[in-house]
């Protein structure tokens, strides 16, 4: 009899570790992308300084320089031997800069049946507060005639306006009024009224 043949058995070899490898790229992978997407949002909020400096807005001055005016006033005054005058006037006045200005007023004015026309100018110094009120001084020279003989002076005096809007204001004012012609104490001249600035 011939001996029995050998059953060979093929060893099989344990499987390849073929899942580990795609595994740890996974891992790096993701660690990657984690990291580059933490490092873009460090960068993304970090705050850049600015060198520009903000500079807070100035609320506009109601008074300028270069300001044309228009006065319409009533007036009252004493200068002719103490008896009262009333009347009105219109004037025109220009500051070339904000807290000096010229001007130059006509009034007519009188009581019990004399009437007196007045032309004077004037140099104004005034100290605005750009949110309305500006309190000034005044001084002058100027001529009444009418009725009766023309006399020529000097005033010097003081007053308040206060400015609604950049263009409208109400004013108010007093002089004393000098004029050898007429008394040797003087007058006073008063003004109430209405002025327009451009």
């Amino acid at each position: 009899m011939g001996q029995p043949s050998k059953v060979r058995f093929k060893r099989s070899n344990p499987p390849a570790k073929q899942t580990k490898k795609p595994i740890m790229k996974k891992y790096i992978i993701t660690a990657l992308v984690a990291a580059v997407a933490a490092t873009s949002a460090a960068v993304a909020g970090t705050e850049v300084s600015s060198k520009k400096t903000v500079v807070p807005m100035e609320e506009p001055c109601l008074y300028r320089d270069n300001e044309l005016q228009l006065d319409a006033f009533g007036l009252g005054g004493f200068y002719r031997s103490g008896n009262p005058v009333w009347g009105g006037g219109l004037g025109v006045n220009y500051f070339f800069l904000r807290y000096i200005g010229l001007g130059v007023e006509q009034f007519v004015a009188g009581n019990s049946g004399n009437t007196d026309w007045g032309t004077f100018g004037h140099l104004f110094l005034r100290y605005p507060f750009c949110w309305g009120l500006s309190p000034y001084a005044m001084v002058g020279i100027g001529k009444i005639y009418g009725n009766n003989p023309s006399v020529g002076g000097g005033d010097v005096g003081g007053g308040l306006e206060w400015r609604f809007t950049e263009h409208v204001g109400l004013f108010a004012d007093a002089r004393w009024f000098y004029s050898p012609d007429i008394s040797t104490s003087g007058g006073v001249i008063s003004r109430v009224g209405l002025r327009y600035a451009f």
